[in-house]
């Protein structure tokens, strides 16, 4: 009865609208309370699920996003990527979607790739006359291949979860999977704007940007990825250490290379980054809580052993946990669902033997998916308020780009080699 109510609990508070951290901490506690064990250590339990050394990423990362959206670094890629493609139908959807997976190998956050690259897209592709919704759908799939590309937090939070899978294979791993995500996504942006005619075509005589000028000023931007993913490679630091080179070398992009950025604007970012990372490592600490409830509770072995009991198969338990997962990526952050079913499904891969990087891809792609499936997404929540659209709006479109994330979601899981080759390559397994 207790376990029915901790899950019924967190539910009903997150119909309520009570935040998902305070719920999660609420549900956890309640139910601890009920059982009568160990009410007294909730505290602790809330500090040692934050007081972990590989988190410290998390508000590095974060701030390294926002200082390359403010220091112009989306806009130059947005720039080169046109000179290299030109001006044609579907043209620029593609460029949006390129150019948030580069961002994606900045910041690793969904939200803030989608906010820096709708802020400087949307202007452009609604003045093509291409549709608000189309816009801020195409914006926002795009945004959720930064899960996937590392650096990613999503990645971190896993990797803290499942030791046996560390964050430099993870980083590897994704690399694959994330740029095949990206390119399943243009397929349909690019058919769409075709068949319905959206974006304007270059005028005789009309020529496309000049290529070396654009390269020459996104070239910092475009180092930024290799900067991160050579030194880890090179063992020059560690993927915590590498957050914080990742918002130096940003620092000195944006004021002595671009010269964008102030001392005032220094102080701004800090804040919104402390802000961000507040919220995302309060969500951490609190789902502590419930994740005790669960262990103490005796939830985990029970829920897992019900699952492998429906007799339906590796593949089909994989086919149930991702239609499970998508579902639940609607209405919860990737941190989140994480927090609370890694703790179920790890069982469930370790009893089919699954390579777990392998499973934290998959279940990191299920996430993505989640991030700009209606009606929960976060991703279009942000596009279509930059877009001036509502979320009902984006339906018609979104539908062909969750189809296309599937299509590469299907092809990892059937291939695990293509997540694991690079990590297998460079030694990290």
């Amino acid at each position: 009865m207790i376990p029915l109510l901790l899950f019924a609990g967190f539910f009903l508070l997150l119909f309520l609208g009570v935040p998902i951290g305070a719920g999660l901490a609420l549900a956890g506690a309640v139910a601890i309370a009920l059982e009568g064990s160990g009410f007294l250590s909730l505290s602790t339990t809330v500090y040692t699920g934050v007081a972990k050394y590989p988190l410290l990423a998390i508000p590095m990362f974060v701030l390294t996003g926002l200082i390359f959206e403010r220091s112009g670094v989306a806009a130059r890629l947005v720039a080169f990527a046109l000179a290299v493609v030109g001006k044609r139908q579907g043209a620029l959807p593609a460029v949006a979607i390129v150019v948030a997976m580069f961002m994606g190998g900045i910041s690793g956050s969904g939200p803030a790739t989608s906010a820096a690259v709708g802020a400087v897209m949307t202007a452009a592709m609604l003045k093509e006359g291409y549709p608000r919704a189309f816009t801020a759908s195409v914006i926002g799939a795009a945004a959720a291949t930064d899960i996937l590309i590392p650096p990613s937090i999503a990645f971190i939070v896993y990797s803290i979860l499942v030791p046996q899978a560390s964050v430099p294979a993870l980083f590897a791993a994704g690399i694959v999977p994330g740029i095949l995500a990206g390119l399943a996504l243009i397929v349909p942006a690019v058919w769409l704007s075709r068949r319905h005619g959206f974006g304007e075509v270059a005028r005789d005589g009309e020529t496309r940007p000049p290529l070396w000028p654009a390269f020459r000023e996104a070239v910092w931007g475009l180092m930024a990825p290799v900067v991160i993913l050579g030194g880890l490679r090179g063992g020059l630091f560690t993927p915590t250490e590498a957050a914080v080179v990742a918002a130096a070398y940003g620092l000195f992009v944006g004021f002595f290379v671009y010269r964008t950025l102030t001392l005032g604007d220094l102080y701004g970012l800090l804040v919104e980054a402390a802000e961000v990372s507040g919220v995302i490592l309060t969500v951490v600490a609190l789902a502590g809580v419930f994740a005790w409830a669960t262990a103490t509770l005796g939830i985990i072995d029970p829920v897992a052993r019900g699952i492998l009991a429906l007799g339906i198969g590796e593949y089909g338990v994989l086919a149930l946990l991702i239609a499970v997962l998508v579902v639940i990526g609607m209405f919860l952050d990737g941190v989140s669902t994480f927090l609370i079913l890694l703790p179920i499904l790890v069982p469930i891969a370790n009893h089919f033997q699954w390579d777990l990087v392998w499973f934290g891809v998959i279940l990191t792609m299920k996430l993505a998916i989640g991030q700009f499936t209606p009606p929960m997404a976060v991703n279009l929540m942000v596009t279509c308020k930059i877009a001036g659209t509502t979320m009902e709006a984006t339906v018609r479109w979104v539908g062909w780009l969750i189809l296309a994330m599937f299509v590469a979601l299907a092809l990892v899981a059937a291939l695990p080699q293509l997540a694991l080759w690079i990590p297998h390559t460079l030694g990290y397994e």
